[in-house]
């Protein structure tokens, strides 16, 4: 695969200097465009050997574009925080927004490639981990990403030659350390793991571009006009998204209405108030407890609350915040997204809200909305929320991977009880603020939305992440059963 980066080709100054204007020129304007119709978000992985010039070509980069809608992500050791998430996390909160592009300097191939390298992991983590890459970079381009992937290559021996040229410059000396030569004795073995690595993520949708860094006005040249190129060749083939007709959201089936996981579900349980306080008492006590050994464990907790309006919701986060350190637990409310969370895949907002180690967050309302108000609205096609399913289970899986404790909660009222509930908060001043048209309108949805729970509980109710149907017709019985829920999966992480 590197074999015609090992050419040693080069651009002689004058060429160079004859070249570099119009492509200053022409990256600046199809940036200012780029920018301008928001029209996509663009990615740049700078990837490859030591001492083949990546961290000047990233220079040079900022030299010659417009520094308000460039960010360069430079990947090191984990820190601290990057360290209690998931691995993804540190990338997903560093996407840039649609009109902008961001460098990624060290990314989510250095690692894999380097533990697999020095014998942390064996082959199946590794392909595990190019078969992630896949799917997060797959995710990314669905959404619009055009992604760019530059891999900087050096013949061995030209390697070597750099990294003494580095060691002898009084000014460059300090870009070489112990770590560059501890490579460079293992470059075959880098050599073949990093060939089946680009192999196996070169696809269609982020294919692999390699350079040569024998030359350095080479590499510049080579990667501008790259970056100019498929960029302009996006914004050429896509339209600005300017007056387009909304997503018409899809038409509800007539006829007789089929029996949903929602439908056989029994309303009937209730609880009288002094049981009920008894035992929510309790169950407190014992969230307290094993909240607290799970923040002395670093075991982190994320619960989902979804449900029809007025179902309970608020109610029930209330009662497992009561039995919580204030310290250690956020509540997420999710509204419609904001313009900069428009800007950003639909999960971005969502990953930048985890929970650091031994911590709870809470969402109310979360990244199902793709699959429930969006699909029913109209607000994604169907090609969008038909494939959050997988995205969804993808983002759970890693979640579960990294040890954080995922719980889902459904809490399903009736149409009768969901109308009493919205005419005592008509009724109440203090929770007049609570009801709005809009609750009426969604009412005319029911069936839509009751089709749209089937189909989110049937493709993402996993065996590592299962949804819980609450019956919350009787709110003492919900808010009892959904702290007993959270209770038994703390013993049970615990003991794991």
């Amino acid at each position: 695969m590197f074999e015609t980066a090992e050419l040693r080709r080069s651009i002689d100054r004058a060429t160079y200097e004859t070249l570099l204007p119009k492509l200053r020129s022409n990256l600046l304007r199809v940036q200012n465009e780029l920018y301008e119709h928001k029209a996509f978000p663009v990615l740049v992985i700078i990837g490859g050997v030591d001492g083949a010039g990546k961290g000047e070509t990233v220079n040079t980069l900022h030299e010659w574009m417009d520094p308000r809608y460039l960010e360069t992500n430079a990947f090191g050791a984990l820190s601290d925080e990057e360290r209690e998430r998931p691995d993804f996390w540190r990338f997903w909160r560093t996407l840039p927004p649609r009109g902008k592009i961001g460098i990624f300097f060290g990314s989510w191939y250095t690692r894999p490639i380097i533990q697999y390298v020095y014998g942390k992991t064996r082959s199946a983590e590794l392909e595990e981990a190019l078969q992630r890459i896949n799917t997060f970079e797959r995710e990314l381009a669905d959404d619009g990403a055009l992604i760019l992937k530059f891999w900087f290559h050096l013949a061995k021996k030209d390697q070597k030659q750099r990294l003494k040229s580095l060691e002898r410059d009084p000014d460059k000396r300090w870009r070489v350390g112990p770590e560059d030569w501890k490579h460079f004795k293992l470059y075959d073995t880098f050599y073949q793991v990093c060939t089946q690595a680009l192999r196996a993520t070169s696809t269609g949708h982020a294919p692999w571009t390699i350079v040569e860094g024998y030359d350095a006005p080479y590499r510049y040249v080579t990667v501008g006009q790259h970056i100019l190129e498929r960029v302009e060749k996006r914004l050429t083939s896509q339209a600005p998204p300017v007056s387009q007709p909304p997503v018409q959201p899809p038409a509800v089936a007539s006829g007789p209405r089929y029996t949903t996981v929602l439908g056989t579900l029994d309303l009937t349980p209730r609880l009288d108030k002094q049981r009920y306080d008894k035992g929510m008492n309790a169950l407190q006590g014992r969230l307290s407890v094993l909240s607290r050994q799970a923040m002395t464990r670093q075991i982190s907790s994320l619960l989902v609350f979804e449900g029809w309006d007025a179902a309970g919701k608020g109610g029930a986060i209330r009662r497992v915040t009561r039995a919580l350190d204030a310290r250690c637990y956020r509540i997420i409310p999710i509204a419609a997204p904001t313009d900069e969370e428009k800007a950003h895949h639909y999960l971005w907002r969502f990953w930048r809200h985890l929970p650091r180690a031994g911590r709870v967050t809470i969402y109310d309302r979360s990244w199902y909305g793709r699959v429930l108000v969006e699909r029913v609205e109209g607000f994604a096609s169907e090609d969008e929320w038909m494939r959050a399913y997988k995205e969804i289970n993808d983002f759970e899986q890693q979640l579960i991977e990294h040890g954080t404790v995922v719980l889902k909660f459904w809490l399903h009222i009736s149409q009768d009880e969901q109308l009493r509930r919205f005419q005592e908060r008509e009724a109440t001043s203090y929770k007049q603020y609570k009801i709005t048209a809009e609750d009426y309108r969604n009412r005319t949805q029911w069936e839509a939305y009751e089709t749209a729970v089937q189909d989110m509980v049937e493709r993402t109710s996993t065996e590592y992440a299962p949804w819980h149907l609450i019956a919350a017709n009787d709110k003492y019985h919900a808010r009892t059963k959904i702290v007993r829920i959270f209770c038994k999966a703390l013993e049970k992480r615990l003991k794991g």
